[in-house]
Protein backbone atom coordinates (compact mmCIF):
# COMPACT_ATOMS: atom_id res chain seq x y z
CA UNK A 1 0.00 0.00 0.00
CA UNK A 2 0.92 3.59 -0.49
CA UNK A 3 1.55 5.74 2.56
CA UNK A 4 -0.48 8.94 2.45
CA UNK A 5 -0.06 11.98 4.69
CA UNK A 6 -2.61 14.79 4.68
CA UNK A 7 -2.04 18.39 5.71
CA UNK A 8 -3.72 21.76 5.42
CA UNK A 9 -6.73 21.34 7.65
CA UNK A 10 -7.78 24.03 10.08
CA UNK A 11 -10.54 26.32 11.24
CA UNK A 12 -12.12 28.97 9.04
CA UNK A 13 -15.25 31.05 8.96
CA UNK A 14 -18.04 30.35 6.51
CA UNK A 15 -17.13 31.63 3.08
CA UNK A 16 -13.44 31.05 3.63
CA UNK A 17 -11.04 28.76 1.82
CA UNK A 18 -8.62 25.98 2.64
CA UNK A 19 -6.35 23.78 0.57
CA UNK A 20 -5.70 20.23 1.67
CA UNK A 21 -2.63 18.34 0.51
CA UNK A 22 -1.90 14.64 0.49
CA UNK A 23 1.65 13.44 -0.05
CA UNK A 24 2.20 9.90 -1.32
CA UNK A 25 5.20 7.74 -0.49
CA UNK A 26 5.51 6.61 -4.09
CA UNK A 27 4.18 7.65 -7.42
CA UNK A 28 0.66 6.39 -7.86
CA UNK A 29 -0.80 9.21 -9.89
CA UNK A 30 0.00 7.67 -13.22
CA UNK A 31 -1.32 4.26 -12.32
CA UNK A 32 -4.11 4.58 -9.78
CA UNK A 33 -7.01 6.80 -8.92
CA UNK A 34 -7.15 9.19 -6.02
CA UNK A 35 -9.97 10.43 -3.87
CA UNK A 36 -10.98 12.61 -0.95
CA UNK A 37 -13.50 11.47 1.63
CA UNK A 38 -14.83 13.17 4.72
CA UNK A 39 -16.54 12.03 7.87
CA UNK A 40 -18.45 14.24 10.27
CA UNK A 41 -19.10 13.01 13.82
CA UNK A 42 -21.86 10.44 13.83
CA UNK A 43 -21.99 10.29 10.05
CA UNK A 44 -20.80 7.83 7.46
CA UNK A 45 -17.87 8.48 5.19
CA UNK A 46 -18.83 10.67 2.24
CA UNK A 47 -16.95 10.62 -1.02
CA UNK A 48 -16.08 14.23 -1.86
CA UNK A 49 -14.03 14.12 -5.05
CA UNK A 50 -12.01 11.69 -7.08
CA UNK A 51 -9.70 11.66 -10.07
CA UNK A 52 -9.16 8.51 -12.13
CA UNK A 53 -6.05 7.39 -14.07
CA UNK A 54 -7.44 9.12 -17.17
CA UNK A 55 -7.79 12.34 -15.16
CA UNK A 56 -11.58 12.16 -15.23
CA UNK A 57 -12.86 14.00 -12.17
CA UNK A 58 -15.94 13.28 -10.09
CA UNK A 59 -17.41 15.52 -7.38
CA UNK A 60 -20.13 15.01 -4.83
CA UNK A 61 -23.12 17.22 -5.57
CA UNK A 62 -22.64 18.94 -2.22
CA UNK A 63 -19.25 20.36 -3.24
CA UNK A 64 -19.60 20.94 -6.97
CA UNK A 65 -18.55 24.43 -7.94
CA UNK A 66 -16.77 24.98 -4.62
CA UNK A 67 -14.10 22.27 -4.37
CA UNK A 68 -11.38 21.41 -6.87
CA UNK A 69 -9.33 18.21 -6.86
CA UNK A 70 -5.97 18.12 -8.58
CA UNK A 71 -2.80 16.07 -8.59
CA UNK A 72 0.85 16.94 -9.12
CA UNK A 73 2.24 13.71 -10.51
CA UNK A 74 5.86 14.81 -10.35
CA UNK A 75 5.61 15.71 -6.66
CA UNK A 76 3.22 12.82 -5.84
CA UNK A 77 0.82 15.22 -4.13
CA UNK A 78 -2.96 15.30 -4.28
CA UNK A 79 -4.76 18.55 -3.52
CA UNK A 80 -8.25 19.61 -2.59
CA UNK A 81 -8.93 23.32 -2.97
CA UNK A 82 -12.00 24.21 -0.95
CA UNK A 83 -13.69 27.57 -1.50
CA UNK A 84 -16.84 29.14 -0.09
CA UNK A 85 -16.74 26.74 2.83
CA UNK A 86 -19.94 26.10 4.77
CA UNK A 87 -20.48 24.87 8.33
CA UNK A 88 -21.77 21.59 6.89
CA UNK A 89 -18.32 21.01 5.38
CA UNK A 90 -16.98 20.50 8.91
CA UNK A 91 -15.48 17.00 9.05
CA UNK A 92 -12.30 15.00 9.13
CA UNK A 93 -11.01 14.77 5.57
CA UNK A 94 -9.14 11.72 4.31
CA UNK A 95 -7.25 11.19 1.11
CA UNK A 96 -7.26 7.77 -0.50
CA UNK A 97 -5.50 6.06 -3.37
CA UNK A 98 -5.38 2.81 -5.34
CA UNK A 99 -9.01 2.29 -6.15
CA UNK A 100 -10.56 -1.09 -6.83
CA UNK A 101 -13.58 -3.20 -6.01
CA UNK A 102 -14.89 -2.00 -2.64
CA UNK A 103 -14.74 -4.51 0.18
CA UNK A 104 -17.62 -5.19 2.55
CA UNK A 105 -18.20 -2.16 4.72
CA UNK A 106 -15.43 -0.19 3.00
CA UNK A 107 -16.10 3.46 2.19
CA UNK A 108 -16.67 3.86 -1.52
CA UNK A 109 -17.66 6.40 -4.11
CA UNK A 110 -18.66 6.50 -7.75
CA UNK A 111 -15.67 7.21 -9.97
CA UNK A 112 -16.19 7.41 -13.71
CA UNK A 113 -19.51 5.64 -13.31
CA UNK A 114 -18.21 2.78 -11.18
CA UNK A 115 -18.51 2.20 -7.43
CA UNK A 116 -14.94 1.92 -6.16
CA UNK A 117 -13.14 1.46 -2.89
CA UNK A 118 -9.61 2.58 -2.07
CA UNK A 119 -6.74 0.46 -0.80
CA UNK A 120 -4.63 3.17 0.81
CA UNK A 121 -5.78 5.85 3.25
CA UNK A 122 -4.27 8.81 5.03
CA UNK A 123 -4.69 9.54 8.72
CA UNK A 124 -7.13 12.40 8.22
CA UNK A 125 -7.05 16.14 8.76
CA UNK A 126 -9.71 18.16 10.54
CA UNK A 127 -11.60 20.95 8.83
CA UNK A 128 -13.86 23.13 10.97
CA UNK A 129 -16.06 25.82 9.48
CA UNK A 130 -17.81 28.24 11.79
CA UNK A 131 -20.86 30.28 10.92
Amino acid sequence: RVQLVESGGGSVQAGGSLTLSCAASRNTASQYCWGWFRQAPGNRYEGVAAIDPDSVITYADSVKGRFTISVDSAKKILYLQMNNLKPEDTATYYCAAECGIPGAGQPSMVVSGYEVGFESWGQGTQVTVSS
